[in-house]
């Protein structure tokens, strides 16, 4: 065997492997999990620079930024109004929200009605219960309108801006707008009926209120609206006109034997718990020109189920009809056109106020693609629909859910979820993540405050398309502005609107129409 030549060199150290989680054994730092690099968004011309670095990724950038995905750390952005009109992502401009308290489904759509307020939509916050969006209204420069006993009310026979629009436009598309107002008006009064009698409105009955609204449109004279205490004269009165839909065919007693049970619940809409709000004029109108709007009825007791019920129906009513004013002048050329977002929060109070009540408010929202707007509900459970007095109600408020565009999930217990997925399609995996973030905080050391696992996480569902889990941070000015737990701070000064300043997300740069 010959030698084994050399160069004369001394041989090059061989270099130490390190395995890429590090070393095993004990004392090696072996990690389990290698982190994520960090991901930034930037638009084309800031980064053209840092190409072929550069890369796409899967989650949406249409829309409001929402918060990071929870597993890749990339930005998501996303909201109704956004998902519809731009990207094409739903059919439907409606957002529907459930999770368990205190998990943020509030703050999430707080940040939204804020991102939207930027590009130039109008916020609706209809019936804020805590109230948790009043302080972001004023901050905005929006109107906030009180409603309760002794603060304000709704005269529910009031067309409000729709009425005045109608006027405005005149000829067939005055007529046509004020047709549309007589309906909305018919739909309120039903409902309120509805609320204090416990159960539906008869067909009979209602042909009997749409007879006598029109009569009491056509006498009361112009300037003054009418009230519902003027209503109950037109049926105690019976003029021909309300006396021809009963079919009392000149007889005395069989006009009173239909009409009787409907005076009586008028009567008692009027002296029970709902009269001192809704048989007076409206204290104050809805600003078509404000840019944004809260209609607060936080004064009204947790106690008072009727009268919250009530109260967020007819604001719902008012404000949608706003929107439909609104709308019909732009189409007439009398002013911009405007989109608009409303808020319909803690849903599950009026469905369980009545049995029918499901009914009112799937014929208030049920055409906003139509309207030019968008919508979120927020509720806590499927099981709010369950509860619901019979089977055909609560088929429709499932519909709510079956309809709406986006479904965005908080913390839910297994069960919940795996009734969702029959509605929604869940896979096995989302239901696992979403139970997990249901969990309660720890035992905090020190009297330390822990926050929940699942707070400020959400699933956003579209269709068949598999889910989205983000990760929402909030700023210090959105938790100033939107504390939902007010009553339990420890002596703090309280938050002025008018003086706290929210950013100009106008200015944020837009790429591919994209926030």
């Amino acid at each position: 065997m010959s030698p084994k030549k050399t160069t004369g060199q001394p041989p090059r150290p061989r270099e130490p492997f390190i395995p890429p989680r590090g070393y095993p054994g004990p004392g090696g730092g072996q990690v389990a999990n290698i982190d994520p690099p960090t991901m930034w968004r930037s638009t084309t011309v800031q980064a053209c620079g840092l190409w072929p670095f550069a890369a796409g990724s899967g989650a949406p950038m249409s829309g409001v930024p929402l918060g990071q995905h929870l597993f890749t750390g990339a930005t998501v952005c996303g909201d109704p109004l956004s998902w519809f009109t731009r990207s094409h992502y739903i059919s439907n401009p409606s957002l529907f929200m459930l999770g368990m308290p205190g998990l943020g489904k509030s703050t999430l759509i707080n940040r939204m009605l804020i991102g939207l307020a930027a590009t130039g939509v109008v916020p609706l916050v209809l019936g804020d219960l805590k109230p948790d969006y009043a302080d972001t209204v004023r901050a905005l420069g929006g109107q906030v309108i009180s409603i309760g006993r002794g603060v304000g009310g709704i005269n529910v026979l009031d067309p409000g801006a729709m009425g005045a629009a109608a006027l405005r436009i005149g000829g067939e598309g005055g007529r046509v707008l004020m047709a549309e107002t007589h309906g909305r008006v018919l739909n309120m009064v039903a409902a309120l009926v509805t609320i204090v009698r416990d159960r539906a409105v008869d067909d009979h009955e209602q042909s009997v209120l749409s007879a006598a609204l029109h009569h009491l449109r056509e006498r009361t004279p112009p300037g003054r609206q009418p009230l519902l205490p003027d209503l109950v004269k037109i049926l105690a009165e019976g003029p021909d006109r309300v006396r021809a839909v009963t079919l009392d065919r000149g007889d005395e007693t069989r006009y009173r034997d239909a009409v009787d049970p409907l005076h009586r619940s008028l009567l008692g809409v009027l002296d029970g718990p709902l009269g001192d709000t809704f048989a007076a004029e409206t204290s104050t109108r809805i600003d078509l020109d404000s840019p944004a709007v809260c209609v607060d009825i936080s004064r009204i007791g947790e106690a008072d189920t009727q009268l919250t019920a009530a109260a967020m129906l007819a604001t719902w009513s008012d404000g949608l009809g706003t929107v439909a004013a609104s709308h019909a002048l732009a189409d007439a050329g009398l002013r911009p056109r405007r989109w608009f977002f409303t808020v319909l929060d803690e849903l599950w109070r009026p469905l369980r106020a009545a049995s029918g009540i499901v009914d009112r408010i799937d014929a208030l929202t049920r055409l906003n693609r139509s309207l030019g707007l968008a919508d979120a509900k927020i509720t806590h459970t499927l099981k709010d629909a369950e509860a619901l007095g019979t089977d055909a109600d609560r088929v429709k408020a499932r519909g709510f859910v079956e309809r709406a565009g986006m479904v965005v999930c908080a913390g839910l217990p297994r069960q919940e979820m795996e009734d969702l997925g029959q509605v929604v399609g869940l896979s096995q995996r989302e239901i696992e993540l979403v139970s997990s973030w249901s969990s309660p905080p720890g035992w905090a050391a020190h009297g330390a405050r822990e926050e929940p696992p699942g707070r400020g996480r959400f699933l956003i569902k579209v269709g068949g398309r598999p889910g989205i889990p983000i990760q929402v941070a909030i700023t210090d000015t959105e938790r100033r502005l939107h504390d939902t737990n007010k009553r339990w701070a420890e002596n703090e000064p309280p938050v002025d609107p008018a003086t706290e300043y929210i950013p100009d997300l106008s200015k944020l740069a837009e790429v591919d129409g994209s926030w």
